[in-house]
């Protein structure tokens, strides 16, 4: 962990790190939800003759649902979508989205609770900060989350105008938690947050929840991979004490 640091402070140019907030990704990170996502994904925009593969969901993960379905169109149809019909198009996945949870509701994502009550127990702000617009799981936040996450650290698409992988929403995390980039630590799971979160200047951290290889977490910068969120909460202690 020292070494990756040192990296870290070494690529950015810091001389020094010092943790006081936490930023969240929300979809396969403190949500179980990527495969309701990928499943709704796919149905929903055969519906408009758009072809997104189930795993495309992992890769577009972070981005705000509008600009992923125009990169979509801009890459089967040649043209570019006006905002109003990628919005119609986003609200229909949404719709199909919302079904699929009543199917198959998303479980909180193990260990990520344990997690946050131990960085609440060391005095750090905790964060959240998704590309979603789905209100299927960001109205379930503050009910599930109680005591550990709080509306006015909550970063959504409706708050941004450039989704990830650009560092917009990451910066305006930060800006709500009072932070500087060498104080903030990341944890994502999807090769666009952490790109962005790099492009932030954050410490990084993946967690690989979903089927992607950690080389494309990797090569997008992340300083540190965990295989899951129970192996990143149950490290905690030992990383706070280093960090410290």
């Amino acid at each position: 962990m020292n070494k990756a640091i040192e990296q870290y402070l070494e690529k950015h140019g810091f001389g020094q790190f010092g943790p006081k907030a936490v930023l969240f990704d929300m979809d396969g990170v403190i949500y179980d939800s990527m495969k309701n996502h990928s499943v709704s994904w796919h149905d929903s925009m055969a519906t408009f003759g758009l072809d997104m593969p189930y795993e495309g969901a992992y890769q577009y993960e972070g981005m705000r649902g509008v600009e992923t379905i125009k990169t979509l169109a801009r890459a089967q149809w040649g043209r570019e979508l006006r905002d109003e019909e990628a919005s119609k198009m986003y609200a229909y996945k949404a719709e199909v989205f919302a079904n699929q949870c009543k199917l198959t509701p998303a479980q909180i994502m193990p260990g990520i609770k344990t997690l946050m009550e131990q960085i609440k127990a060391d005095g750090l702000k905790i964060c959240v900060v998704t590309g979603s617009a789905q209100h299927a799981l960001l109205d379930k936040l503050l009910v599930d989350f109680e005591g550990l996450l709080h509306q006015e650290l909550i970063v959504t698409a409706f708050d941004v105008t450039h989704g990830k992988p650009n560092p917009e929403p990451y910066l305006m995390g930060m800006e709500k938690c009072g932070t500087e980039p060498y104080e903030t630590i990341v944890v994502e799971n999807a090769p666009l947050g952490v790109q962005a979160a790099v492009a932030a200047r954050c410490f990084t951290i993946a967690v690989n929840t979903g089927p992607l290889p950690d080389e494309r977490l990797a090569e997008k910068g992340a300083d540190i991979i965990f295989p899951t969120m129970t192996a990143l909460s149950d490290a905690w202690g030992m990383l706070h004490k280093e960090w410290l």
